[in-house]
């Protein structure tokens, strides 16, 4: 068996990188368990969708804000919060895109001629 390359181990993971990632399960898990205990029925593609928006947001969140606190239990509180409501956030960007989409549309269509049926 081959060893690793010289100055590769597994613990040259930075620690900023493993608290992300500690992080991001901390975010996803807090979103899924918010989605499994409401009464709606959901998807699997509904659920991981916003695992997914959680997790990454509290990723990052986690990342930026890891020297900002002094507390491990405030900063991963804040990283899950944030990590709670991004999906509800997408989801409002999403519609209001939506909603200027559809707007630009009426504009469009409002300005052409109708064609005659024949």
């Amino acid at each position: 068996m081959a060893s690793p390359p010289n100055g590769f181990e597994i613990t040259s993971i930075p620690n900023e990188v493993k608290d992300g990632f500690i992080a991001s399960i901390l975010g996803g898990l807090a979103m899924t368990a918010r989605i499994l205990m409401s009464d709606s029925p959901v998807s699997f593609g509904y659920v991981l969708r916003r695992f997914l928006s959680a997790s990454i947001t509290a990723m990052f969140v986690g990342l930026a804000t890891k020297d900002y606190f002094h507390s491990v239990g405030l900063w991963l509180a804040v990283s899950g919060g944030a990590g709670y409501t991004a999906p509800e956030i997408a989801d409002y960007l999403i519609r209001w895109v939506k909603a200027k989409g559809e707007q630009e549309i009426k504009k469009v269509n409002g300005k052409t001629p109708k064609k005659r049926s024949k």
